[in-house]
């Protein structure tokens, strides 16, 4: 049975979970009107993605005997300078995250709820992955300086990406 206190706060992540999937899909319909339908795609994927936590999470709190509460979601930004501006808005949210993993992480053990403890890992793991994919693929628009035939080469690579639910 999950505590008065793990059950709000992980309310609070399942519903930040729920802005980064929406927050994802602004980012996709932004990047569409740019006719660059390969990040936009990349950016669908990661919409998934994020849908996939809230789930986790909700799956979890109503596992645990908890109550699933969900708030309004805050209306996410709609423009950018650029695709540069993009990539680095996905990484600073993805820092944001962990970020929020992390005290997630600090109250669960605060509480002594392994079994928090011990799903959150996922989550932790989870993070270090999205930073970095983030990253690298920051790094690689910035060398085209987001535009140009770079830029295309890998618009199209970003059009291969799938979503694929991971193991649980």
């Amino acid at each position: 049975m999950l505590n008065t206190r793990l059950e709000v706060e992980l309310n609070k992540q399942l519903n930040a979970e729920l802005y980064s999937a929406y927050l994802y899909l602004s980012m996709s319909a932004y990047l569409a009107s740019k006719n660059l339908s390969g990040f936009s795609n990349w950016m669908k994927v990661q919409f998934e993605e994020e849908q996939f936590h809230a789930l986790k999470l909700y799956n979890y709190i109503i596992d645990r005997g908890g109550k699933v509460t969900l708030t309004a979601i805050e209306a996410p930004k709609t423009e950018w300078n650029d695709i540069l501006d993009v990539f680095e808005d996905v990484l600073a949210h993805e820092e944001k995250v962990t970020g929020l993993i992390n005290e997630l992480v600090n109250v669960s053990m605060e509480e002594k709820d392994h079994a928090t403890v011990s799903i959150l890992q996922w989550f932790v793991t989870e993070q270090v992955e999205e930073e970095a994919t983030v990253s690298d693929l920051l790094d690689q628009l910035k060398l085209v300086e987001g535009k140009g035939s770079g830029l295309f080469i890998l618009d199209r690579e970003a059009k291969q990406r799938v979503f694929t639910p991971p193991a649980e």
